[in-house]
């Protein structure tokens, strides 16, 4: 599917330049580009039923970046409108959600606001209504992350500069002009200032001296920072999270996971024959807890033993103690056992004589 991400985008970003020609955030204006583009066939392609999803996937993913900033207050409208249509016209069913990063959902909510601050209820009708419609997804990054895979030059998100708010705006009010017709108003302040008083007081400077130069120098300042902020925030947008995220990211891992290890999970019926043991990553010093083991009760045998005993002792006579029914009935079994029986033999004579 990553063949199609280029036409893709170069299908929205032809939408959103004729909708940022129109100057007005009203939904009446895009719906009418998006059925004079016929865009909604952007799903009709020849395309098996199993890459429908995979294809409406990559649709949302291309179009989803434009409802986030850097770009401007008309091209993130454009972006609503845009991910509403295309989540509305697919074919997958169940419908394909839009993925929204943790991180970006304070920008959205931001955006709301200064929606209903100006009082575009077009645009927050749109988003309530896809939230209601729950067509979000969020998650921990915006894009699907995947296990040893190389991430192509492609892949990465390119800013469309067309859509952008210009960054350089002290740069266009301060230009060559201005800093001329400056310097004119300086020079001719000057010229009444000497023509007012015959001996000026050197310390009457209501305008800095040399303005146009400092000027100059602190615009030529300022653009150079933007510059190297801009190339800073590219190559950590290209490379993967700063060290501080890192950091902060390790960390948090690190106090689930000894949380998660300092519990004890009960165990099923057909295992609590085992005992469970308790591992603490408190540090090295402290020693895993193991619960005590049940105090195991004497059998009936054992108990009526012992009664038995403690009762021969306390008697005067032990001797004549009874230590135990059956052994009694025992030893009367043993005795008619020894008793000789009486063997009949009809070859002997019973005569005595």
């Amino acid at each position: 599917m990553d063949h199609f991400r280029g036409p893709v985008k170069t299908d929205c970003e032809e939408l959103l330049g004729r909708f940022q020609m129109t100057e007005s955030v009203r939904y009446q204006q895009f719906a009418e580009i998006w059925r004079d583009m016929d865009f909604s066939s952007i799903f009709y392609g020849k395309l098996e039923p199993n890459d429908r999803r995979r294809f409406a996937r990559l649709v949302l993913s291309v179009a989803s970046p434009y409802f986030f900033p850097p770009y401007t207050f008309q091209i993130r409208v454009g972006g609503l409108y845009l991910l509403y249509g295309l989540f509305n016209t697919q074919l997958a069913i169940p419908k394909e959600k839009i993925r929204v990063a943790l991180k970006d959902w304070k920008e959205v909510m931001q955006f709301q606001k200064d929606a209903v601050n100006a009082k575009h209820y077009d645009v927050v009708y749109v988003f309530r209504k896809l939230l209601s419609d729950k067509a979000f997804c969020f998650t921990a990054m915006p894009t699907p992350l995947n296990f040893r895979i190389k991430r192509e030059d492609g892949m990465k998100r390119k800013i469309c500069e067309e859509f952008v708010d210009p960054p350089s705006r002290p740069q266009e009010l301060v230009t060559t002009d201005v800093l001329e017709e400056i310097a004119n108003i300086h020079e001719h302040y000057e010229g009444v200032k000497k023509a007012v008083f015959t001996e000026p007081d050197p310390n009457l400077n209501i305008v800095q001296q040399n303005l146009v130069s400092k000027l100059n120098s602190t615009i030529l300042t300022y653009s150079s920072w933007q510059m190297n902020r801009a190339t800073s925030e590219q190559q950590d947008a290209g490379e993967g999270p700063s060290n501080q995220e890192c950091s902060s990211r390790a960390q948090l891992l690190a106090s689930i996971k000894s949380k998660s290890y300092g519990q004890v999970i009960e165990a099923s019926k057909s295992r609590r024959h085992r005992q469970a043991e308790l591992v603490t990553t408190a540090g090295p010093d402290i020693s895993p807890v193991v619960p005590a083991k049940k105090k195991r009760f004497p059998s009936l045998k054992t108990r009526t033993q012992l009664r038995f005993r403690t009762q021969g002792n306390t008697s005067e006579d032990s001797s004549l103690t009874r230590l135990w029914c059956l052994s009694a009935v025992k030893e009367e079994m043993e005795t008619e056992k020894k008793k000789k029986k009486f063997n009949w033999n009809p070859n002997k004579s019973s005569d005595p004589t």
